[in-house]
């Protein structure tokens, strides 16, 4: 049995309902709050009334779009200003990481950019986060589980991470009712992201048991739930992609990731195009290359295992069953990366940035600058 470690979020509240005792457990932390949303606050308007009824100072940030550096340094100035003893961020994947950077980033001495990776220092946090409690509402990113934050750098043209352990959430509230009715492109793209990061720590060279375990049951279901989604809103389906999400950031932040997101970051940082699309459509052609590179009986084998039950899921041949991913989540509207945006520079630039990305060190196979850019351009 081999020796690893696993960390998460303080607590986790998983289940339809959950958010309704959102306000009481904020509270319970502090009467001043940063509520960070996204750009439509009113959706979470009930949680706002609700902290304001409860005798809360809520001080209201809106994320409009995924968080780059800026955005993440106005909101640190709103919550000293408000002097915020808690942050609580609503929204999807873009939300949860701007709150979870806010709340990192509040009580520190040191400029941002001392603590970010690739671009910057990567220096640990010398003082404690605010209090942080994260609640999404896309099936997705599993932000609300992981110990990093994703922010973009324009002037480095790069999406980079701010991580520390101590960055882990104080509260993450799973309530897939809050996904209900969420825009098809959306859900296909965040639901494509959630089986990725199933996907991705199943076959990468730091699974470990429990990791394996969250993977290993979720691949399948999260497959054959996104299928049902893109036929008819199904409540059922979204309980089981917020399942897969949720799982999908345990397994991350304590086993890696791979190709997909080594070349997600950089391709998104230098064409703005938003990550779960860029790896949805990666997925199918990063299988498809890790087959045929990997010289290990053991990842060979889980990827016949994903090979059976995305085909299951689909309702074709196992040999055909990553072409048919593809295929499939084009013709439900996902967009090739000519049609982000991404021109054959940011690839270029990509797949000489991901060779040494965090992501790529754990991927399952050695894979060169051509192979890199063969599998983008399968993927335009």
């Amino acid at each position: 049995m081999p020796v690893f470690s696993f960390a998460t979020a303080t607590a986790i509240r998983f289940g339809r309902g959950e958010a309704a005792h959102a306000v009481g457990w904020i509270a319970g932390f502090g009467r001043r709050v940063l509520l960070v949303t996204g750009a439509t606050p009113e959706r979470s308007g009930w949680l706002f009334d609700g902290l304001r009824d409860e005798g809360c100072e809520v001080s209201p940030y809106s994320v409009a779009g995924e968080p780059d550096l800026a955005m993440v340094e106005a909101g640190v100035l709103q919550a000293r200003a408000a002097r915020a003893g808690v942050v609580v961020a609503i929204g999807g994947g873009a939300v949860i990481d701007a709150g979870k950077a806010i709340a990192a980033l509040a009580p520190a001495t040191r400029p941002a950019m001392d603590h970010l990776e690739v671009v910057g220092r990567g220096l640990p946090l010398e003082r404690a986060p605010l209090p942080f409690f994260a609640i999404p509402t896309t099936a997705g990113t599993g932000a609300e589980v992981t110990r990093n934050a994703v922010i973009a750098v324009p002037e480095h043209r790069r999406k980079v991470s701010l991580r520390d352990a101590k960055m882990l959430p104080d509260l993450a509230i799973v309530d897939a009712a809050l996904t209900d009715g969420c825009p098809r492109p959306i859900t296909l793209a965040s639901g494509l992201d959630a089986i990725t990061q199933v996907i991705e720590p199943y076959i990468c060279t730091r699974a470990n048991p429990l990791t394996d375990a969250l993977c290993r049951d979720t691949i399948p279901r999260g497959a054959a739930a996104l299928r049902r989604l893109m036929e008819a809103e199904d409540a059922g389906a979204r309980d089981e992609m917020a399942w897969v999400s949720l799982c999908g950031g345990l397994a991350l932040a304590n086993s890696g990731l791979g190709v997909v997101h080594g070349l997600a970051g950089p391709l998104g940082g230098l064409s703005g195009a938003a990550h779960g699309a860029i790896c949805g459509v990666l997925l199918p052609h990063a299988l498809a290359l890790n087959e045929r590179r990997t010289d290990s009986p053991e990842v060979a084998r889980r990827i016949a295992e994903i090979r059976r039950w995305i085909a299951a899921a689909l309702g074709c041949d196992t040999g055909a069953a990553f072409a048919v991913l593809a295929r499939w989540s084009r013709e439900n509207g996902l967009p090739g990366l000519d049609a982000l945006g991404i021109s054959p520079e940011d690839r270029r630039l990509a797949a000489a940035a991901a060779a040494v990305s965090s992501s790529m060190a754990a991927n399952p196979a050695a894979l060169d600058a051509g192979d890199l850019v063969a599998l983008m351009e399968a993927a335009r």
